[in-house]
């Protein structure tokens, strides 16, 4: 049975528990990579003639496998890969990381456990790439994103910079139109590639649409992360992707036969942030490719000298993405004047404003500024969006969601105007703003304010400018605000025409909410119409990638025609669940096959094992884990009447015990008449009552004590019976689930899984949807009604009425009010 992903992943991270504590992340990454990588190769490779990599004798993970123990382990391992890096022109690639540092993995025997026990995470049969069954090795690129993203987060700031967000590279990767490619010769280059994430996802968004495999270049400062990037290449199977190590802007690998730069079709890049040291190591006044033709950026900020080279590294119908911080929006001087230059001849397509906290080594917001050079000659217009506020927290970080990645990219691929969020922005707005492109300019995104009305206050009624603000829902429900309010009694005002209590049930009871509710249900049900076949149909060959996206577009299309919801908040309930539970489900239905993956795993426990799994089932003395189907729809669908039988147990144990604590409150106490039927430990038991009983069994006096005594005497064993009966019910009910799991056929896990599991999730996120609708518009009702329903005359009658009650109150005392409340003011002042 095929372990599910996330605990792969998760199992993979904790491994570098083993080398926590001597080095931080950023360091330790070297290590864990390098062993991932040699666990692959040597997977798909090993014993291989004309192989892509050879893997040679003695350069095997295999033999890495057969050194746990050794006392001679690091030194061992650094042959190993220094004799794979050897066979494949690598060295300096995977052998940066030294196996035998005492100084960071420890001395003798720590070091021979700690690197024995990292061997041991990659050598399990989950890990195993040579019969991977999902397409694309979705197996390895997801434990490499996973890995890379943990440790940017605990790399800090000034070490996470190898890993641009995979969200931000999909958004980049799908706004240049690499999808779009026509031709296998076509390119794509990252001046600054990191550790390679933004090129790959560049080259798979090409691939994934066009089935063509473009050519990969990069070039990286660091020596370490562009050991990464080469090995990330080979990883996603890109083996012939040239990376080069040296500085961009002083010394550029890629060039034309001329000496100029090397031309491409598609350039990303996210460089660091307003480096600056940017010019050393060459003249940019002089500079020989020709890239500061535009003006030279400042002397202590490099922002403009990347985006100048990603310019100049596209061909003349070359398309581009930077990501950048806002400052080169609207930064004046020297970089006012080359912005101009951009603008003027139309190179900029578009820009997209970011949510702040982002990346890994900066926390500041940024932009990614689209360049197209093929349509600069007619562009009239710079599209703008602003994308601040689309994002979750994750942890200390924030993170763009599915629903975020995809409204961004369709909104700026269609061209779409939405208020408060993109536009297309006429070049002749620009020059009258002195070639300023700050988005709030021209984009405002903030909230409209809920204004107060004067009028409303001082004569009641809700002014009918506030009604009118929820037109979109008029639109829907049109016959309903007539039920709702009614003419004031001065234009421009309206009343309430019901009481504040019975707006909901109101709202929720019209025809037009009824009818509401009923169309976006069918909605649901005509996508799971459309695709219920292909769920059942999950089978070995299938791709897990590919159907989630088949599945999540048709959803976005259908309820694009959903009123009032937001089909990218839909979209998001489905792409959340993909990732909380429904890809590990499929991934193991592609491992397994369906009555495979229906399987309960027997919990070994590990004493040393931090994270203790929890069961599922509990049989005797043995602990069941149910990946699949979660015991409870088995319950529901074959023992509900079991099910009801033992909560009534459960209700007659709880009634008992209900029973037992008011006669302690109510006799419990220092002079009550079970004080003396306590333990040591202050609590009524059994033994206790017993041997009070036998004490006070001839007192005359003590009659009213017996009958408590025996009261609660009976409650206890009436409760340990009861107790009896729902233990007994609960294990001959678990051991009756168990049982059947071992009986489904595979059309009953299809019902349980897809129906039962999948399908009623999703349906009840939609109408999660339904009612944050009319939430929304019954809370806001509410507070316009409580907010003018006392005008202010009313509210002065109150207070005369009560100033009033006041004075009767003093005169009646023997006080007088004009002397007590000028006795007040002395006081106050």
């Amino acid at each position: 049975m095929a372990i599910k992903k996330s605990e792969l992943y998760s199992s993979l991270w904790r491994s570098c528990d083993q080398l926590r504590g001597g080095m931080d992340a950023s360091q330790y990454k070297d290590y864990v990579l390098v062993l991932l990588f040699i666990k692959y190769v040597s997977d798909r490779y090993a014993g291989q003639k004309d192989a892509l990599i050879e893997v040679p004798p003695g350069g095997s993970f295999a033999d890495m496998v057969t050194l746990k123990g050794d006392k001679e382990i690091g030194d061992k391992l650094n042959k190993i890969i220094g004799r794979l890096a050897e066979a494949n022109e690598l060295k300096g690639v995977i052998d940066v990381a030294d196996f035998n540092d005492a100084d960071k993995l420890g001395k003798g025997k720590e070091m021979v456990d700690r690197l024995s026990d990292l061997i041991a995470t990659f050598n399990t049969p989950d890990l195993d790439f040579r019969n991977n069954r999902a397409d694309g090795d979705d197996i390895l690129g997801d434990a490499y994103e996973y890995l890379m993203r943990h440790f940017a987060t605990e790399s800090g700031k000034s070490k996470g910079q190898f890993y641009t967000p995979a969200e931000v590279s999909r958004i980049m990767a799908k706004v240049i139109g690499v999808s779009s490619a026509k031709s296998a010769d076509q390119t794509i280059y990252d001046p600054t590639c990191g550790s390679g994430s933004l090129l790959l996802k560049a080259h798979d968004e090409a691939r994934s649409n066009t089935g063509l495999d473009l050519a990969l270049y990069g070039q990286e400062n660091d020596n370490a992360t562009a050991a990464l990037a080469k090995m990330n290449m080979i990883l996603h199977h890109c083996p012939t992707a040239e990376v080069w190590k040296d500085n961009v802007l002083s010394n550029p690998y890629f060039k034309q036969p001329n000496g100029g730069l090397k031309t491409f079709d598609f350039v990303v890049s996210n460089p660091p942030f307003s480096t600056k040291a940017w010019s050393h190591g060459f003249d940019p006044y002089n500079d020989t490719y020709n890239r500061f033709n535009y003006g030279i950026p400042p002397t202590k900020n490099g922002d403009y000298a990347f985006l100048l080279h990603v310019l100049a590294s596209l061909k003349s119908t070359g398309k581009g993405a930077i990501i950048l911080p806002h400052g080169v929006l609207f930064r004046g001087n020297a970089e006012a004047a080359i912005r101009e230059q951009l603008i003027k001849r139309g190179f900029i397509k578009g820009i997209i404003g970011l949510p702040a906290n982002l990346f890994y080594g900066t926390g500041i917001p940024a932009c990614i500024i689209i360049l197209d050079k093929e349509q600069a000659d007619t562009r009239n217009g710079i599209f703008m969006i602003d994308a601040s506020k689309g994002f979750i927290k994750d942890g200390n970080k924030n993170r763009l969601r599915d629903q975020d990645i995809h409204k961004i990219v369709d909104t700026f691929n269609n061209q779409q105007n939405i208020a408060k969020y993109s536009r297309l922005v006429p070049l002749s707005e620009i020059e009258a703003n002195a070639y300023n492109l700050n988005i709030p300019r021209y984009i405002d995104s903030t909230e409209a304010e809920d204004l107060q009305d004067i009028e409303g206050h001082l004569k009641g009624g809700i002014p009918d400018r506030d009604i009118n603000g929820l037109e979109r829902y008029w639109k829907v429900f049109p016959s309903l605000r007539e039920v709702l309010f009614s003419p004031a009694n001065r234009p421009g005002y309206n009343q309430l025409k019901i009481a504040l209590d019975d707006i909901n049930s109101t709202i929720f009871g019209h025809e037009e909410f009824i009818h509401f509710s009923k169309s976006v249900t069918a909605l649901f049900l005509q996508w799971k119409e459309h695709n219920i076949l292909r769920l059942k149909n999950i089978a070995n060959s299938d791709h897990p990638k590919i159907l989630i996206k088949n599945l999540s577009e048709s959803l976005l299309e259908v309820f694009q025609k959903a009123s009032l919801l937001d089909p990218y908040d839909v979209y998001q309930h489905l792409m959340t669940y993909w990732a909380e539970t429904m890809q590990d489900d499929i991934y193991m239905i592609v491992a397994d096959g369906w009555c495979g993956a229906n399987k309960l795993r027997l919990i070994v426990e590990d004493k040393d094992k931090k994270n203790k799994e929890k069961a599922d089932l509990v049989i005797g003395k043995k602990k069941y884990k149910a990946d699949f189907i979660p015991p409870f729809l088995v319950i529901a669908r074959y023992f509900s009447e079991k099910q009801r039988l033992l909560e009534q147990f459960e209700t007659d144990c709880n009634s008992l015990l209900q029973q037992m604590e008011e006669l302690d409150e109510e006799h419990g106490g220092d002079e009550g008449l079970l004080v003396d039927a306590k333990n040591e430990k202050d609590k009524v038991t059994k033994v206790s009552l017993k041997a009070r009983l036998a004490t006070i069994k001839r007192d005359p006096d003590a009659e009213d004590e017996r009958t408590i005594l025996s009261s609660y005497l009976d409650l206890i064993e009436k409760e340990a019976i009861a107790k009896k009966k729902l233990s007994n019910a609960q294990d001959e009910l678990m051991a009756r689930v168990a049982a059947q799991y071992g009986k489904l056929t595979e059309d009953e896990i299809k019902t349980l899984v897809i129906e039962d599991k999948w399908l009623t999730v999703l349906s009840n996120d939609v109408q999660t949807e339904m009612n944050r609708v009319s939430q929304f518009l019954s809370g806001r009702i509410n507070e316009l009604a409580e907010r003018y329903a006392t005008p202010l005359p009313t509210i002065e009658q109150e207070v005369e009425s009560y100033k009033l009650k006041v004075e009767d109150h003093l005169r009646r005392m023997g006080f007088d009010w004009e002397s007590v409340t000028s006795k007040c003011e002395g006081v106050v002042s």
